[in-house]
């Protein structure tokens, strides 16, 4: 049994909104039905060729290591939001970085 008598169908209870199993399944839902065209678009395939690429040269949280930590890199970020248009850059790499959860 689970909380307050209600049956937990044989998965544990997470301190997040879904296990691991069923948060995938929810991900994949919201990026096919629920997710905003443009967006999906400009995260494609080549955003993620792209965003792996630097992961690979920068494995290491970049914030963290300008506090002098090394903790594995989880996410690759933009610097600015897509939408802004940013003048001067020259190439895609001056608007990204790699950071960990923590940071």
């Amino acid at each position: 049994m689970g909380i307050n008598g209600i049956g937990t169908a044989g998965y544990s209870l997470t301190e997040g909104r879904f296990c691991e199993e069923h948060g995938k399944q929810e991900n994949r839902c919201y990026e096919k039905y629920d997710r905003d065209p443009a967006v999906r678009r400009r995260y494609g395939r080549a955003w993620k060729r792209i965003r792996g690429r630097y992961a690979v040269k920068h494995p290491f949280c970049e914030e963290c290591q300008r506090k002098g930590l090394l903790r594995p890199v989880e996410e690759v970020h933009h610097k600015l939001p897509l939408a802004e248009k940013v003048t001067g850059r020259k190439t895609y790499k001056d608007g990204i970085t790699c950071l960990c959860i923590i940071s």
